[in-house]
């Protein structure tokens, strides 16, 4: 007897070659453009809070300063980022793998609840029924439809995930890919896995959130609640980190072809993650007096490192991909002749590039600094703090999720990226802009400056109440709003080529991918001489990653002089006699 014809529909890549499933390309579009949508909202609600915390403007009164910064954290460090997240997912796991997406009614219905559970959270923050900012900490209570919100987005991530795993095993049973998943597979298992454990912090944070708001439960114990919080306001980010260092690794294939110099170092650096990466979330509750100092010794040292020195595997070996790669095409030509001529002019590479740089020396530094218990009381409610979050999460995850953007509209949507010019500038605006910004907060937070009050020097108060910082933190409050409007500028061009080109751009079938063949000959190459053969055989096997290792060195002296800057500091305002 005959058998039937599986009625899946599948197109195959020009440019790569992958067998696209139909319906896992349509939710990788849908959650794409719904990331973009509430990426609009969260820079929107940014540039408002922006201008507010600048404190000659003071653009927005309290209530609403507090509304929209509400509204801004959901939106940028949830809903922009997650949405992208899982569009990722369904990249990273049938398309990669040339699969079917198994139960694609299961996504749909995931799409629908992230999207309803979103806008249910955003209504009820915009009504004026959940001004309890990101972290809704208890006895700030939020109206039930916002913890329903927050649960049913959670919901539907957690189907999208469970989708992901169904399409490993789907893939592996119908034999569409042989032996190891690839490198960016895996670093979309790691993710997936840590959204498993962020996703079990949401129900335990919100679930008992939400009967608490209907009357249920007469009391929230406000201790547990922030120890609970942080099993979801931490982890969350750090699906973030997995996900944004297998973009890392993808972008450099994409753009100069690299491949990892270890594939085995760099899987057992996202095993690391996997392992270690949300004992950090510590870091949040280091001042809280009810946890014992034991607790918070143990979760800022010792297994903590090994999170640490999986992203330092990964700060060394996606940049050492890209040297080797570019030395390949004959840029050998002393440290840096590779990076020099680099292609900046193409988006995605410099999106990559500034992500690695402001993830890893601005997030990254700052947030093992911060995170060492003794210093986290002189770090903890300050700007500081801001300045390292928007380093990790602004700096590095948004800016490479936008440099994959560009090659997600003509592989995915089969667009022409509109205003290709545009496009070039876009992601140092946003780059540059980040890394005046997020010093900038880091150094006022240095002052002193708080975390998140509306009205720092109390400018409202009777005269002998008001209190004026140092000089330098003006300073600096007026550098971070200027960093932070172009920024914004960045990421709202983002947004406008993300949109005319989906919408409005060329059809496009093929666009050059270098990894997929022989590298192509660069004009002005340093040229191997012929009838070295013998040379040539050993260059094959020699791996010239000097420039690379001098910059990582660079880095750790930067990183030691902070550190012991931190204790001086922290030595000056509790000095020993």
């Amino acid at each position: 007897m005959a058998t039937a014809a599986i009625p899946y529909r599948f197109r195959t890549c020009e440019s790569t070659g992958l067998r696209v499933h139909a319906d896992a390309e349509a939710l990788l579009k849908v959650n794409a453009v719904l990331a973009v949508v509430f990426l609009a909202l969260a820079g929107t609600a940014a540039l408002l809070v922006l201008l507010t915390r600048w404190p000659p403007l003071h653009l927005l009164d309290p209530v609403w300063f507090y509304r929209l910064l509400t509204f801004h954290g959901a939106n940028a460090l949830l809903f922009w980022i997650i949405f992208f997240e899982m569009a990722i997912l369904y990249f990273a796991g049938p398309i990669v793998l040339n699969s079917r997406l198994p139960a694609p009614g299961l996504g749909w219905l995931a799409a629908a609840l992230m999207l309803g559970g979103a806008v249910l959270a955003d209504v009820m923050i915009l009504l004026g029924q959940a001004d309890v900012l990101f972290t809704a900490y208890a006895p700030l209570r939020a109206h039930p439809l916002f913890y329903l919100g927050y649960i049913l987005f959670a919901v539907g991530a957690l189907i999208v995930v469970g989708l992901f795993f169904a399409s490993l095993v789907v893939a592996r049973a119908e034999g569409t890919y042989q032996g190891s998943v690839p490198l960016v597979t895996f670093g979309g298992l790691t993710a997936a896995i840590i959204a498993l454990v962020t996703i079990f912090g949401g129900v335990v944070t919100f679930v008992p959130a939400f009967f608490w708001s209907i009357g249920v439960l007469p009391n929230l114990d406000p201790a547990v609640y922030r120890l609970n919080f942080w099993l979801i306001g931490h982890p969350s980010q750090q699906i973030n980190v997995s996900a944004m260092v297998a973009v890392w690794y993808l972008l450099a294939s994409l753009t100069v072809g690299a491949t990892a110099v270890s594939e085995k170092v760099s899987r057992i650096a996202f095993t690391l993650y996997i392992l270690f990466i949300n004992i950090a979330s510590a870091h949040h509750l280091l001042v809280d007096p009810g946890l014992s100092p034991a607790w918070k010794i143990w979760n800022t040292s010792y297994a903590m490192h090994l999170a640490i020195l999986a992203s330092m595997i990964h700060g060394l070996s996606v940049p050492a991909a890209i040297e080797v790669a570019l030395r390949r095409r004959g840029f050998n030509r002393g440290l840096f002749e590779w990076l020099w001529r680099a292609p900046w002019g193409n988006p995605a590479f410099s999106a990559l590039v500034l992500s690695i740089i402001i993830f890893g020396v601005i997030g990254g530094i700052t947030g093992v600094v911060f995170g060492t218990e003794q210093i986290s009381i002189i770090s903890h409610n300050t700007y500081r703090i801001v300045g390292h979050f928007h380093g990790t999460v602004v700096g590095g995850t948004t800016l490479a999720f936008m440099g994959l953007t560009y090659y997600v509209i003509p592989l995915i949507f089969r667009r022409q990226v509109v205003w290709p010019g545009l496009a070039r500038v876009q992601p140092y605006l946003f780059g540059i802009g980040m890394i005046i910004m997020t010093v900038s907060m880091v150094m006022a937070g240095t002052y002193g400056v708080p975390r998140r009050h509306w009205d720092i020097d109390f400018s409202l108060a009777p005269a002998g109440l008001r209190f004026v910082f140092d000089a330098p933190a003006y300073l600096f409050l007026t550098l971070t709003t200027l960093g932070g409007i172009l920024a914004v500028v960045g990421g709202a061009l983002y947004v406008l080529i993300t949109v005319m080109s989906v919408f409005a751009g060329s059809v496009v079938e093929r666009i050059p991918i270098p990894s997929l063949g022989p590298i192509p000959a660069v004009a002005g190459a340093q040229e191997v001489p012929e009838g070295h053969a013998a040379g040539q055989a050993r260059a094959a096997h020699h791996v010239d990653i000097r420039g690379t290792l001098t910059l990582n060195f660079l880095f750790l002296g930067i990183f030691v002089v902070y550190y012991l800057l931190n204790w001086k500091w922290l030595a000056d305002v509790w000095p020993v006699r």
